[in-house]
């Protein structure tokens, strides 16, 4: 049975994160509000906890799964960024926009895709988020609460404790909660290309 934190939407209680950090740290599974859609998120390297995340979203080995960094320091040690995509991403974080990128070696190959080796990468603009990120001082890999057959992501903390609490670890509620996707940009194969159009405009990539 998952544990529920409610933390203030502006200024997330530093005890509350600490927690929030320490079940991530111990392989728990969080799910937690973005500035997009509510995220499943847990510990990048444990295979367990991906398995976990593939059940409930109800994907296989080629879901492209995505780091959330705290910064674009983290996005250069986990993928291959080239000065123009470099000054793209500055451009577009922090917000609602996954990049995908050619991961490097600092991945675990199980976190990749399976032929093309890339992963989604994004820096959010959320109080939570952000403070979670600086607590684990290691990004978080992420996948968007869409439950198979449904639309639209879960976006009520109350509604995912009922729903999922025997699947998760912990459920996190910190104000209201959009139930809109991020913008998926392939930065992979040179020239920016969209993959999905979603919350973070598309004037600032000049994909528009």
């Amino acid at each position: 049975m998952s544990q529920f934190f409610s933390l203030h939407p502006d200024h997330p209680q530093p005890r509350l994160i600490r927690q929030a950090a320490e079940i991530v740290r111990r392989g728990g599974l969080v799910a937690f509000p973005t500035d997009a859609a509510y995220a499943l998120g847990g510990h990048t390297g444990d295979a367990a906890l991906l398995d976990r995340i593939r059940r409930i979203r109800g994907v296989d080995e080629r879901h492209h799964f995505t780091l959330m960094c705290r910064d674009l320091s983290q996005i250069a040690t986990y993928a291959r960024v080239d000065n123009a995509q470099y000054r793209l991403l500055k451009t577009a974080t922090p917000g609602p926009y996954t990049f995908i990128l050619e991961g490097t070696k600092e991945l675990p190959r199980r976190v990749l895709h399976p032929k093309r080796k890339t992963i989604g990468l994004r820096v959010p603009d959320h109080p939570l988020a952000t403070a979670l990120l600086e607590e684990l001082g290691e990004p978080l890999l992420i996948s968007t609460l869409l439950l198979p057959g449904e639309e639209v992501p879960l976006s009520d903390a109350e509604d995912i404790r009922e729903r999922m609490e025997r699947q998760l670890d912990l459920v996190i509620e910190c104000g209201t909660c959009g139930a809109e996707m991020t913008t998926v940009v392939n930065l992979a194969d040179g020239a920016p290309a969209l993959v999905r159009a979603g919350l973070g405009p598309l004037a600032p990539l000049g994909l528009c």
